[in-house]
C-alpha cells in the first residue's frame, strides 16, 4: 500500500486578498481551471490512522467525488502523502464506508477556486471562521518557489500540513491536537466554536 502513495509538494500561504490574487494570476496568463464552487467533505479517523497522524476523506470537488487516505510524515514541503480514487456519489461513498463500519466524525464545507500556472496548481481556498488562503501544489520543490516568488509570496510564511496549518496561523492558541476535524459540523455562517476562542 505504501508504494502506491503519492507525495504532495504544496505550500500554503494565509491571510491572501483572493481579488487581488485573481488579478494577478490573469496578469500572468494563469488558467482558471475551475472557478470558485463550494465542496463538501466528511473525515474518518480511527486509532490506527491517528497513530499516523493520517485520516480518509470523502470529498465532493464540485466536479468529481474522491476517497482519499491522507497521511503527514511530517509538516514540511513534501511530508504529506496520499492515496486517491475517484468515485461516482458522495453520499453513496458515504453510505458504504458506514456500512464497513467507517463513519465520519466531521461534516465539512470549504470553497476553493483553482488555477494553472507553469504546470503548478494555485487553490484559492476559503474555510469557515478563516482568513483566505492560497496553497500552491506542484511535481517538485523548485517549481512551487518558483511560482510562489513570481506570485510574490515571502518564502518564509510558508505553512505546511492540512487546513489546521492555517489555523493555527490565525488562532496561534491553539494546540497540536486542536483541530475542526473535532467539531460535527464545519459550515459558512455557523458561530465561531469555542475551541478557537482565544
Amino acid at each position: 500500500m505504501v508504494s502506491m502513495m503519492k507525495t504532495e509538494v504544496e505550500a500554503k500561504f494565509t491571510s491572501v486578498d483572493h481579488d487581488s490574487m485573481r488579478k494577478k494570476l490573469g496578469e500572468m496568463n494563469a488558467a482558471l481551471t475551475h472557478p470558485m464552487r463550494l465542496m463538501k467533505r466528511v473525515t474518518i479517523d480511527s486509532p490506527y490512522m491517528k497513530s499516523k497522524d493520517a485520516f480518509l476523506r470523502i470529498r465532493d470537488q464540485g466536479d468529481k467525488t474522491t476517497i482519499t487516505y491522507k497521511q503527514f510524515d511530517e509538516l514540511s514541503l513534501s511530508g504529506a502523502k496520499e492515496i486517491e480514487i475517484v468515485v461516482d456519489d458522495f453520499e453513496h461513498a458515504v453510505a458504504l464506508l458506514a456500512a464497513a463500519g467507517l463513519e465520519h466524525g466531521s461534516f465539512q464545507e470549504s470553497k476553493r477556486e483553482t488555477w494553472k500556472l507553469d504546470g503548478v496548481t494555485i487553490e484559492l481556498d476559503e474555510w469557515p471562521w478563516l482568513d483566505p488562503y492560497v496553497e500552491i501544489e506542484g511535481l517538485d520543490e523548485k517549481s512551487v518557489k518558483d511560482v510562489a516568488n513570481t506570485l510574490g509570496f515571502d518564502w518564509d510564511k510558508a505553512v505546511f500540513g492540512d487546513v489546521m496549518a492555517a489555523y493555527r496561523v490565525q488562532y496561534p492558541h491553539l494546540g497540536p491536537k486542536d483541530t475542526v476535524g473535532n467539531l460535527p459540523e464545519v459550515k459558512f455562517g455557523a458561530e465561531l466554536p469555542k475551541f478557537l476562542q482565544p
